[in-house]
């Protein structure tokens, strides 16, 4: 898989995946992770997550609904955390290959690009 910009994933669209399309290789996937700040790969290396602290529960259920809404358009759905009722988080990875595949940083820049009410 070619390397792309931040730029570059917020133009590209989720491809429908139902498996048999390899997963990304640990350096692919760490070339591609340069692209998307603050998202690191989980220690079994088949997710991608970030963190965030917004500014109280109400900030997380609408920045979740913004998640819902771009994962709902992009057919590719993401697991997402509220934990002590202001501390978010999001894992993404595809699951029909159980790991890492582009389709998970294109979700990943859109989901930078959103606004977030942080403290």
């Amino acid at each position: 898989m070619a390397t792309h910009s931040n730029e570059q994933l917020l133009a590209k669209k989720c491809v429908p995946c139902e498996g048999g399309v390899p997963r990304l290789t640990t350096a692919e996937a760490a070339a591609q992770l340069a692209s998307v700040q603050g998202w690191t790969i989980t220690p079994d290396g088949e997710r991608i997550r970030k963190e965030w602290v917004v500014k109280n529960f109400m900030a997380g259920i609408r920045f979740f609904e913004a998640v819902a809404r771009i994962a709902e358009d992009e057919g590719h759905h993401p697991d997402l955390h509220l934990v002590g009722y202001r501390n978010v988080a999001i894992e993404i990875w595809t699951h029909a290959i159980g790991g890492l595949s582009e389709n998970d940083f294109i979700l990943a820049a859109k989901i930078d690009a959103l606004p977030i009410d942080a403290r």
